[in-house]
């Protein structure tokens, strides 16, 4: 056939195809559509693409007519016919996908659709491709697998245990977390009910989260009991998730966090903090939390109160004698006797030392008259410490309620001014408070006269005691600790003007020359050539409410020219309580760089909220807690939480108190970083630390 004749059977056909499939849809489809005649031979002609052809590939109309192998490059044509070859072989339709390169370089993957199109004797005459770009298709596939591996990865290897649920809370998947707190494996939860995995006590709260959840609300149980499989108890958090699918719930996420560790460990610091330590008895603390809801209670039924205030005579003696050990033994057994009389409305305190408290409730004067009978009684048989016997005779004061006082405060101050009345006439007896024994009750104004003239008559004096690091044995770190000799009253402990100067307000000026001999020295011995140490300065709570506090410490710092490195501000549990007020100080501080530690940790309401929002560097372990350390089992658990907890937030540990090689050796293995106390030196003045190489060049 001669080549016109080859095109004017072409483009007769061209004129029926265009008034076929033109006047179609095929030039405004997205697909690719081509169309080949199928010659003798095995031969392909285009003879038909639509617009979208021609936008992705380089074919044009002026290819119509021409073959296969003369439009497309041999390695695509060779590809294409081997399809075309196959479907006129088969006279069936072929589905195929290749990666095509488009005009602007770009690989794309295309899916064909090869249709025959056969004459009435059944003989393939056309093909028809249809090819569709699949890349966005594939694309989404490619991140939705990804999102799946994603999602499974986080479900998989979160450390919380992860339940999902169907609607009916029927467990239908779990992670490896999940096993580990339920001791059950994967397969042993799938179809348990949730309910199957909690104590029966958080039933109705389980019930009521989920109920919750399924209006499409995320919830929580803050405390729930889980029971795992061998039957143990396990403290978790949960949270709860819907699965929403279409609007509708298809069931939810439980989260839980087993929190069993944190909560013994917050069991542990609220057990330190409302009892004392040598006895078990509850603290001060207790009993200023106490006395309010009691009162409360019982103004609403109209009884009384009575507070018997209780001090051990020469207490001191016995102490002397057998020494600290010896007087804790002591202590320990008039504890178990004075128990005895405890009940429901008779409870007890140990006010600190050699002093206790009972609060009677719901009792009147003559009930209150035989209790402290009774206490006096107890004390008649005589106490008996490796095989000696010590008489000890008590001292009671009591106070009323309502008569005496309205608090905690009033009752315990009249208490205490009944029990002075009762040493000064002769001890061993009782006595309730009356008015004229406020005449009587220790006048501190002469006291407080001296006070104000101490710094003035240089009668005040700064030592230091050094810290020690466990490690090394090196010294870098004292503690500053004010003295006071006065000409009246010789020397006076701090536990008696502390208290004293904090009520007249004396402590400012103290606390600010505190300060200022703190930075001095530190200048002398910079001057002097020795190391940078740091030290520590106790900050009374009102020093600590001053807001002037910070202004006045960076002055010294900068008018002796001190590191703001080299002082630790050492502050107390109660000069925490305004949780809003102690964050912005501790902050302000941070900022000028000081260090900051908590003094006599343990002793107080000793929160781990406050060790997690609030700035510190340093815990310091109180002496009680150290002082039978090695023997008391209950002391050597708390010393090493508080170590452990310390270390797990980053804190620096000192223990105070330390005077035996024992106690050294137990917190060397406990890994507490410091130690201070009489086993290695008492608080000295500043010459005896460089005539002892304390500070070293």
């Amino acid at each position: 056939m001669k080549w016109t004749d080859i095109n004017n059977t072409i483009s007769a056909e061209l004129d029926v195809l265009d008034t076929v499939l033109k006047e179609l849809i095929l030039d405004n489809i997205h697909d690719m559509i081509f169309i080949m005649k199928v010659e003798e031979g095995q031969v392909f002609r285009y003879i038909y693409i639509n617009e979208s052809a021609k936008k992705y590939t380089s074919i044009r109309h002026e290819d119509m007519g021409r073959l296969l192998e003369e439009v497309v490059s041999p390695e695509v044509a060779s590809i294409i016919k081997m399809k075309y070859i196959e479907l006129v072989d088969t006279g069936e339709s072929i589905t195929y996908q290749d990666t095509f390169s488009i005009k602007d370089g770009n690989q794309v993957v295309n899916e064909s659709i090869l249709t025959p199109i056969k004459n009435k004797d059944g003989d393939v005459k056309y093909v028809v491709s249809i090819t569709r770009d699949i890349t966005p298709s594939i694309e989404e596939k490619k991140k939705l697998v990804k999102a799946k591996e994603r999602y499974k990865s986080i479900i998989e290897h979160n450390l919380d245990a992860i339940f999902i649920l169907d609607s009916l809370g029927i467990i239908i998947e779990s992670n490896g977390a999940g096993s580990l707190l339920t001791g059950y494996t994967k397969a042993a939860l799938m179809n348990m009910s949730i309910y199957d995995l909690f104590h029966y006590q958080n039933e109705k709260i389980l019930t009521e989260s989920l109920n919750r959840t399924q209006m499409g609300n995320s919830s929580t149980i803050d405390y729930s009991l889980l029971i795992n499989e061998a039957g143990e108890e396990k403290i978790t958090q949960l949270k709860m998730v819907p699965i929403v699918v279409n609007e509708t719930y298809d069931g939810c996420y439980i989260i839980a966090k087993d929190i069993t560790k944190h909560h013994e460990q917050n069991e542990m610091i609220h057990y330190m903090a409302l009892h004392d330590q040598l006895t078990g008895l509850w603290n001060r603390k207790a009993l200023d939390d106490h006395i309010p809801i009691i009162i409360h209670n019982m103004e609403e039924r109209g009884v009384e109160l009575s507070l018997l205030y209780l001090d051990l005579d020469r207490f001191k003696f016995v102490n002397d004698t057998l020494g600290l050990k010896g007087g804790d033994k002591i202590l320990k057994n008039i504890t178990e006797r004075l128990v005895s009389l405890t009940n429901e409305d008779c409870q007890l305190y140990r006010q600190g030392g050699d002093e206790f408290i009972f609060l009677l409730k719901n009792t009147n004067f003559e009930e209150t008259k035989t209790k402290a009978k009774e206490t006096l009684a107890l004390f008649i048989d005589p106490f008996s410490i490796d095989g000696q016997e010590f008489y000890i005779s008590p001292s009671v004061g009591i106070s009323r309620y309502p008569a005496d006082g309205y608090d905690s405060n009033s009752l315990i101050q009249k208490a205490a001014q009944a029990l002075f009345e009762v040493k000064e006439k002769g001890r061993g007896h009782y006595r309730f408070y009356q008015s004229h024994m406020k005449s009587s009750f220790p006048n501190y104004i002469i006291m407080e006269s001296h006070l104000r003239r101490a710094i003035e008559k240089g009668e005040m004096y700064v030592h230091y005691q050094p810290q020690v690091n466990l490690a090394t044995g090196s010294i870098d770190s004292f503690e500053a600790l004010i003295r006071w000799n006065n000409r009246k009253f010789g020397f006076v402990s701090p536990v008696q003007f502390i208290p004293l100067a904090e009520e007249t307000g004396l402590i400012h000026q103290i606390g600010e020359w505190v300060l200022e001999q703190v930075c001095s020295q530190l200048q002398k011995w910079r001057n002097k050539g020795y190391k940078s140490v740091r030290v520590a300065i106790n900050i009374s709570p009102k020093q600590f409410l001053q807001e002037q506090l910070v202004d006045t410490i960076g002055f010294y710092l900068r008018t002796y020219n001190i590191p703001a490195s080299c002082i630790e501000i050492e502050i107390t549990e109660g000069a925490m309580q305004d949780t809003q007020q102690t964050l912005k100080m501790l902050k302000r501080l941070k900022n000028l760089g000081v260090y900051i530690s908590v003094d006599d940790f343990g002793t107080g309401y000793s929160s781990l909220n406050y060790l997690k929002r609030f700035p510190i560097d340093i815990l310091k372990i109180d002496q009680s807690f150290v002082r039978e350390i090695g023997m008391n089992q209950k002391d050597s658990a708390i010393t090493t939480t508080i170590i452990h907890l310390a270390h797990s937030l980053g804190l620096e540990v000192i223990a105070e108190g330390v005077e035996r090689e024992g106690q050294v050796d137990f917190l060397k293995e406990a890994n507490c970083q410091k130690a201070q106390g009489y086993f290695f030196s008492k608080p000295i003045c500043p010459e005896e630390i460089e005539q002892q190489q304390f500070v070293l060049i």
